[in-house]
């Protein structure tokens, strides 16, 4: 398929019904993963198998939109064949590109698919210098790389004249307070890491436990926050938990807020930015249908020479504690 010269809106899709969901309401590429820990959504009813893969690339590209499958974890020691068949599998389905982070897979997908497929860098590869990306460039044929949360639109447009590839900005949802894949708080709570299995905040290590105080959220028996009685109760992730120090509990890592850069979108497309990012494949298709229908009215009236449609307001409801951000993009401070 035909990559165009206008910014892509590339949008999440954790089901088949939420992949339909996305390229109906207007996105120009949707990104997926397989039903095990090869990808970084690998939660319980999520994602999706061969077959099913299979069909929503038929089912996307009969619409004019492109797959892109998330092969973004970082294979283990002794399993790496696991990540390689499902980067086989991909192709074999007919995805437009992979998204990928370990030099594992890159190295497999570059040596035996290249012209079939491909290569975009995921994010989890933390790449954010003109030395990193032209490594995977030059090593590996990476087309593409999806920036990290930290740069601002400026650093960014410096970033792209320095480099000979794509790149891809998230533009709305979850934020992490970590160098981009290198998350350690999960795995030292559960054992288990969303770089290396794919989950953070394993929901079987989730538990809320009501007393006369309110509600308890706990994560592997760690108090991550409480609530009072009839406060709405948010999901236990150690990075946005309130804790108690200095006499006080706050939110000592990052509070509940969204990423909203809707009102950048000109900016990113005068920084040369190829593609805007949806985050959220553990939504469900409600919220990936409003979420893209907006920022599609957004994106076509910048690409049209006007400008962006004002998208906060609408999607207030969606965004996390009810409170957006535009995060290290108007970057403030050094």
């Amino acid at each position: 398929m035909m990559w165009p010269q206008r910014m892509e809106l590339v949008c999440p899709a954790g089901t088949p019904a939420t992949l339909r969901a996305a390229v109906q309401a207007g996105a120009d590429a949707v990104y997926c993963g397989f039903r095990d820990d090869t990808n970084a959504r690998n939660f319980p009813g999520l994602n999706f198998s061969v077959p099913e893969l299979a069909e929503g690339v038929r089912f996307a590209h009969g619409l004019g939109a492109k797959v892109l499958v998330a092969i973004n974890t970082f294979a283990r020691v002794g399993e790496v064949d696991r990540w390689r068949r499902a980067a086989d599998a991909a192709v074999e389905c007919g995805a437009d590109a992979i998204i990928a982070c370990d030099v594992a897979v890159l190295d497999h997908v570059a040596r035996n698919h290249s012209g079939r497929v491909r290569l975009h860098l995921s994010v989890q590869a933390a790449a954010g210098t003109p030395e990193a990306i032209g490594f995977y460039a030059r090593t590996f044929g990476v087309r593409r790389v999806v920036i990290p949360r930290v740069l601002s639109v400026q650093e960014i447009a410096a970033l792209n004249r320095a480099i000979d590839v794509e790149t891809e900005a998230f533009v709305f949802g979850g934020l992490c307070v970590m160098i981009e894949g290198r998350c350690y708080l999960s795995s030292y709570a559960t054992g288990r890491s969303p770089n290396l299995n794919g989950v953070c905040s394993p929901p079987e290590e989730v538990s809320y436990d009501e007393d006369a105080d309110g509600m308890a959220a706990r994560l592997s028996g760690f108090t991550i926050d409480r609530y009072r009685p009839g406060e709405p109760a948010g999901y236990p992730t150690l990075c946005k938990g309130r804790f108690a120090a200095g006499g006080k509990a706050s939110y000592l890592f990052e509070e509940p807020v969204s990423l909203n850069a809707g009102s950048l979108i000109a900016g990113f497309k005068a920084a040369g930015v190829t593609a805007l990012k949806i985050e959220g494949r553990q939504r469900g298709k409600g919220y990936v249908a409003e979420v893209v229908r907006a920022f599609r009215s957004a994106v076509d009236a910048v690409e049209a020479g006007g400008d962006a449609v004002e998208i906060d307001r609408l999607l207030a409801a969606q965004s996390e504690g009810g409170r957006q951000t535009a995060g290290a993009y108007r970057k403030t401070w050094r």
